[in-house]
């Protein structure tokens, strides 16, 4: 097992050294200069911009300004906010509890709902069932989610008034937002737990369960859905990657406050250090994720220790 996991580790740094490589490449250029961003509502004259520019670093080659923004890294610095001169780090740790909380609720939303009509769609296939499930997925899995979310918005607040159609700070605003992130990942579950157990069906083992006289219900939830969900273990982990990235459009349609809101912004204001810090910490957080999934794979099936 310790194998298994330096194996992943080994393969993780390179990736997340050229990450860093790329979303400090490609924050340098887009248009814009931070400095005159700061400056422009008091009008400053360009030697004004100049100097904000030398104090901040941003006259130094890009090579030099990398070694800096790496080296900080390897200290536990991600670095201050040129806006509010806040550490990257605190604005981290401000709004990551209301990130997670709308992620694993999608999670948890996605998986109940993806395992049950996946379920649902093998044991009734060829049915309506199984045809409107399905229908259901491809278009859930079609459809953008900052346009689903208008349309939720438009029919449960503002025609029926049920729920909030923004802010947080009850389960009532967590509905929609959940709801929203989740159903394509529900989707892709449902796909997926349908395909997975309509060929365990097809096994021997499941013929010989049902030639001993065991029920159908037995032989579903005891002999196949166990094994049809093995896949599902990975799925999950690149799932949560998706959602977690995905709270940048959820946060700014519902208005909630959050890592995806705050990157947004920072995009917007060219505030390099807090859009460096946020897409460092995400995909840290998603090769994380990923290692105890593929942790979690290897105690369920050994074989997979020996490859």
């Amino acid at each position: 097992m310790l194998k298994v996991i330096l194996r992943r580790v080994i393969v993780y740094l390179p990736m997340l050294l050229g990450l860093t490589i790329i979303v400090f490449s490609m924050m340098h250029l887009i248009p814009g200069d931070p400095a005159e961003v700061i400056l422009a509502q008091s009008g400053a004259r360009p030697e004004a911009v100049a100097r904000l520019r030398a104090q901040l670093g941003l006259d130094l080659p890009l090579h030099v300004q990398y070694g800096q923004y790496l080296s900080g890294l390897l200290r536990g610095d991600m670095g201050t906010s040129l806006f509010t001169y806040r550490p990257v780090t605190e604005i981290i740790a401000q709004n990551l509890p209301s990130t997670m909380v709308l992620t694993i609720a999608a999670m948890s939303l996605a998986i109940v709902v993806g395992v049950t009509v996946g379920v649902l769609a093998a044991v009734y296939q060829g049915t309506w069932v199984d045809n409107v499930a399905m229908t259901l997925a491809v278009v859930s899995i079609s459809m953008p989610g900052f346009w689903l979310g208008l349309l939720l918005i438009y029919l449960f607040s503002l025609y029926l008034g049920w729920l909030p159609s923004g802010g947080q700070g009850s389960v009532q605003h967590l509905v929609l937002p959940a709801t929203v992130l989740g159903a394509n990942a529900a989707a892709t579950i449902a796909r997926l737990v349908r395909s997975g157990l309509l060929e365990v069906l097809r096994q021997e083992y499941i013929m010989t369960a049902r030639s001993k006289g065991l029920s159908e219900r037995l032989v579903l939830f005891r002999h196949a859905l166990k094994n049809a969900l093995i896949p599902l273990v990975t799925v999950m982990g690149l799932q949560f990657g998706f959602l977690l990235g995905g709270t940048v459009v959820i946060e700014t349609v519902f208005a909630r406050q959050g890592l995806g809101r705050v990157v947004v912004e920072a995009i917007i204001y060219k505030d390099l250090p807090v859009v460096q810090g946020i897409v460092l910490f995400v995909a840290v957080t998603y090769m994380l994720v990923n290692l105890f999934v593929d942790i979690c794979y290897a105690l369920i099936d050994p074989r997979i220790r020996l490859l």
